[in-house]
This record gives C-alpha cells, structure tokens and sequence, in this order.
C-alpha cells in the first residue's frame, strides 16, 4: 500500500499516492458500476452500502414483507433504510432525535418513526421487529432495541463503539446478536449490491 505521495518507494521508484486516474488490478477484485451510477456516488456504496447491504443478504433478511428497524439515520443508516425499502422491507427508523422523523420519512423513504427515548413509542412497538441494523457507534443501551424484536429476530450490530456495550445474559426473548464484519473485499456481495442499485435505485 502506498501511503504518501513524491517520494521513493522501496524498489527506488516515485510514488503517486492515491492520485492516479488510471491503475490496473485483478479482475476478481474489480466490479462494473452502472454506466448511469456517477463514480462518486458509487465510491460509498462500496464501503457503507456493503455494511449495511451484506447482513440483509448474509442472514437471508432480504424477503420482501419482512420488518427491520434501523437505528440511526446517519451515513449508514440513510443507505440501510433505501436497501431495505428496495428489498421490499417495512422499515421503522429509531433515532434519539424526533427532529429527525420528517427526514427519516421523507428522503430515504421508511414507513415508521419510533424515538427510543419515548417510553409510550417503545412500549407500543415491542415485538413488531424482525431485524434490528444498529448503526451507531455512540454508547447506548441495547435491551429497549432487544425488546423490539420478535421472538428469534436478529439485532446486526454495524457500528463501531469505542466501548463495550452491555446486554444481559439472559435477556427477555431469544434473539440473534449478530455482528458484522466491514463487507469491501466481498466481491461477490458487490456484485449482488451494484444489481440491487441498478435495478431499484437507478
């Protein structure tokens, strides 16, 4: 990996960095993007969108009529609710910030609102989730998001908090705790991802 820019590399040569407009690489490691997908806008749906897009398909969570709930509308969570909405998913955005339900509604297009800080709004949606997309890397409590879940769902942890977060042992349900590892060198995950996009998105 070249990480500087004009300066000598091992082998006595000029390094150039990221600046390059042209490079070459193995095809397995290279994917076709639409020809109407602007490349800058394909740059961080190979990145953010295969964190989100991989555990819908890893987890076979990608059936149309399915619930997922996603929490945080930021980067991430803006790319999960167009995914889930393009799968065919109902979608519940869950953000600390009622500001943000016009938003959530509105651009990416989910069906419902919940805030988690709203006792009343958590308590009527126990048990409608069947996946939860957690996106943020803040601390925050996760059994109220456990409660959500139906029996058996899956909570997807995607973001990465600087701490431990805390979940009892024996929780209320039995739901799947379920990581994500960073999806950009799944090839075959991209392929499916650019499909998605061309076929729903474009």
């Amino acid at each position: 990996m070249i990480l500087t820019y004009n300066t000598k590399d091992r082998d006595g040569s000029t390094t150039y960095g990221g600046y390059s407009d042209i490079m070459v690489t193995d095809e397995h490691y290279a994917v076709a993007i639409p020809d109407n997908l602007p490349l800058d806008g394909a740059a961080p749906l190979l990145c953010a969108g295969i964190t989100v897009y991989s555990p819908l398909k890893n987890y076979g969570l990608n059936r149309p009529g399915l619930h997922v709930g996603v929490v945080g509308l930021g980067g991430l969570g803006h790319v999960a609710v167009k995914f889930a909405k393009a799968m065919g998913l109902k979608v519940t955005v869950i953000s600390t910030s009622p500001s943000k339900k016009e938003e959530a509604i509105d651009r990416p297009g989910a069906d419902l609102f919940l805030v988690s800080s709203d006792p009343e709004q958590m308590q009527s949606a126990m048990g409608t989730l069947d996946i939860i997309i957690d996106t943020v890397s803040a601390a925050h409590a996760l059994l109220p998001l456990v409660e959500l879940l139906r029996s058996s769902g899956k909570l997807i942890m995607v973001g990465a908090p600087q701490r431990p977060l805390e979940l009892l042992i024996m929780p209320p349900k039995k739901p799947r705790n379920l990581g994500n590892p960073n999806g950009m060198l799944a090839m075959v995950l991209c392929y499916f991802l650019l499909k998605l996009i061309r076929i729903h998105l474009l």
